[in-house]
Formats: structure tokens, C-alpha cells, sequence
């Protein structure tokens, strides 16, 4: 017989069904590519996050072999017992170029780093505020702080310079992400910038979903903005643009120097392994050296977009790979995503909690290695749905 524990469970979960908020893992096959086998269907891809298409790129896999042959595939330990290798010192000093900082510092996930930094730099006495919108991430990294934490409506520097105003805090930080990634849509960083700058805070931007993507190099939308000396803190991950896994934090020397010291989510866990640092490296080379991956992107990702919202999809104003089009319902998304399935189209449903409720949506995201002829299978699906809607 189940105990109360499992019966427990089974309610919870019962409820969860009933909500329409049934979350499972789907089995796909082969490698992260345009096209995939989703449970035994071949599917267009329109839900990954590997922009630039380089997960399964050669280069990046003979990268990985080589580093595998000669370090291994683990790092043994964390970074300050025994698994501080060279290869990621010196992945460190790229990624601090590539941002145009004095340092940079690796962790497992993006989920690490940001609460990792932000708990190194924020705690009691001190204040932290946070766009709505921002990554759950960077939401249980404001909690873990022990600061207090002040939501600001999303994207809006107004209100934000209104609560630092009234803030008595010890230490501010503003933290927000810069591309959102439910949305697309960027955040006003110069504005943001200005009003820290005013009232004496702080600024953490997480460029997850802008790393490899945005400015003129791909270092994210701050360099595009060209706000590197008005922003302390940068995050990016490797697991995205970059083809791999993992993330970085950069700024100044004494900001690393203090995570390494400070930052829990980086002293108690093991390190990145060799082959996906390796894998990395590889990926930021095809970043400088091929731009038209990211001129490809914009492109047809402007395209899509129009010609969803021409068939009369709600598609929110944004730029980019990353295009949410509103089914405002669980159940909608959810019909959507299936019917989009059986049309060979992969694309998933955002329900709430991961975004505000009555905005459950598809999130429908390009690669650079979609062909014009994806794009409009892509199109040709969704004229479908409409029909059938």
C-alpha cells in the first residue's frame, strides 16, 4: 500500500493534472539539430535555445574528444580542492576579453551563477531589486540573499528610480536580465544604468539568452549598448549561443576574487569538465570568426515573426530568436503544442508558474541553422492551426 507521503504526492500531483499544468520529459533522439525525433515523431525544432546552432557542430565535438583524451571527462573536485585545471584559467581569461573585463570566473549552470553572485553581493541589511520578468534564476537568488528584495514592473526605470529613492539599505543592486526569455523582449539598460548610477546601486545583468547573439562581436547586448563601465556584474551561460553548458560571471578582479571567496554555489560543487570547457573555446571561435550566424539569426527570426503575426497570432513586440506567441490559456497551449506536434513541428507550452497567468504561450525559438525551407514548414504548421482553430 502507498503511504501517506505517496498519497500526498499523488494529490498534489492530481491537482497539478487539473490545473492543465501537467509537466513531463519528452525522449528525444539524436543530436541537438534543425530537426529532431520527439517520442518517435520527426519534428521541425522550435523550442531549443542552441541559437547559433552549435551544439552539435564538429568543431565543438572534436574540441570536447581532445580535451577528453588528455584531462579526462571530470575535474575530480571543486575548484578549490583539487579541480582547478588550466584549461579552465585560461577559458576564464577569454571570456573576460570577450566581455571586455578584468576577470571571469566559471560555474556549473547559469542557475549557479546567479545565485552564487547575487548572494555574494547582497545579504542582510543590504537591498536588491529585480525586474518582474526576470529568471527564476535570478528570483531564488534575490531570495537566498537574505536581502530585501523589491520587484520593480517590468522594464520600467521609472519605478525603479522610485524605489531606490526610498531605499535606506546599506548596498543596492539592481539585477535584471538583459534579453528575457519567456518574452524576448530587452530590457532599457541605459536607462537602468542611469538610475543606478544616480542613486549609488549596483548592476547585475544576466546575458543568458544575448550571449553569442547580441553586439557586434556576440559578447551580449551590453557591449552592443556599450555600457561595460556602468555595469558591475555580467553574467553569461555556455550552454545556449555557445553550443555547450555551463556559465561565467565577469567584472573587475576584486568582484571574481569575492565570488571565489564568497560565492557558495562555486566553492561546494565540482567544477565544469574538461571536454565541455574545450567544447567552449571551440564554440567562441566560430562566434568571431562567422557573424553571418548571427546576421542569419535576425533575419529569419524578423521574418517569422511577421509572418505569424500576419496570420493573426498574438505576438508580442520583441527582437531576436526568441518569439512567444500568446495562447493566454494552459489548455490553448497545450491543444497547440500537440497539433503543431502532428504537423511536424516541436515547439513547447509555457504555462504559469513560469510565466504570469493568462499569458501561457508557445515559445517558438530559432537557430541560425534553420533553412528558409523550416522556416516556412514552420508557417505552413501554424496556418494549419489557425484553420483548425
Amino acid at each position: 500500500m502507498p503511504s501517506a507521503f505517496e498519497r500526498a504526492f499523488e494529490d498534489e500531483l492530481a491537482e497539478v493534472r487539473a490545473a492543465g499544468l501537467w509537466r513531463e520529459l519528452r525522449r528525444i533522439e539524436g543530436p541537438v539539430d534543425t530537426w529532431v525525433t520527439v517520442d518517435g515523431v520527426r519534428a521541425l525544432a522550435l523550442c531549443s535555445n542552441n541559437y547559433l546552432g552549435l551544439a552539435n557542430h564538429p568543431a565543438l565535438a572534436a574540441a570536447a574528444a581532445r580535451a577528453a583524451a588528455a584531462y579526462g571527462v571530470g575535474a575530480g573536485a571543486s575548484r578549490l580542492i583539487s579541480g582547478s585545471l588550466a584549461i579552465h584559467r585560461d577559458l576564464e581569461a577569454r571570456l573576460a576579453c570577450f566581455k571586455h573585463t578584468d576577470a571571469a570566473v566559471l560555474f556549473p549552470t547559469g542557475y549557479h551563477a546567479n545565485v552564487g553572485a547575487i548572494a555574494t553581493l547582497a545579504g542582510r541589511g543590504d537591498a536588491v531589486f529585480s525586474d518582474r520578468l526576470n529568471h527564476a534564476s535570478i528570483i531564488d537568488g534575490c531570495r537566498l540573499s537574505g536581502a530585501e528584495v523589491h520587484v520593480y514592473p517590468h522594464a520600467d526605470a521609472a519605478a525603479l528610480d522610485a524605489l531606490l529613492a526610498r531605499s535606506t539599505a546599506r548596498r543596492r543592486l539592481v539585477v535584471t536580465d538583459s534579453v528575457f526569455s519567456m518574452d524576448g523582449d530587452h530590457a532599457p539598460l541605459r536607462e537602468l544604468c542611469r538610475v543606478a548610477a544616480a542613486r549609488d546601486a549596483m548592476v547585475m545583468v544576466d546575458e543568458a539568452h544575448a550571449t553569442g547573439v547580441e553586439g557586434a562581436t556576440g559578447a551580449g547586448l551590453v557591449e552592443a549598448l556599450g555600457l561595460g563601465d556602468s555595469v558591475t556584474v555580467q553574467m553569461g551561460t555556455l550552454g545556449k549561443a555557445l553550443g555547450a553548458a555551463g556559465a561565467f560571471v565577469a567584472g573587475s578582479r576584486a568582484l571574481v576574487d569575492l565570488l571565489v571567496n564568497r560565492a557558495r554555489s562555486f566553492i561546494y560543487t565540482t567544477a565544469l569538465p574538461p571536454p565541455v570547457v574545450a567544447a567552449v573555446d571551440a564554440a567562441l571561435d566560430l562566434v568571431a570568426r562567422e557573424p553571418e550566424r548571427r546576421t542569419r539569426l535576425a533575419t529569419i527570426s524578423t521574418t517569422l515573426r511577421a509572418r505569424l503575426r500576419a496570420l493573426g497570432f498574438e505576438i508580442p513586440d520583441g527582437a531576436g530568436p526568441i518569439v512567444p506567441v500568446l495562447a493566454r490559456t494552459s489548455e490553448r497551449a497545450l491543444a497547440w503544442s500537440r497539433s503543431l506536434l502532428e504537423r511536424g513541428v516541436f515547439v513547447q507550452a509555457i504555462r504559469p508558474p513560469t510565466v504570469p497567468d493568462g499569458t501561457a504561450r508557445l515559445r517558438v525559438t530559432l537557430m541560425a541553422t534553420h533553412t528558409d525551407q523550416d522556416v516556412e514548414h514552420a508557417v505552413a504548421a501554424f496556418a494549419a492551426l489557425r484553420d483548425r482553430a
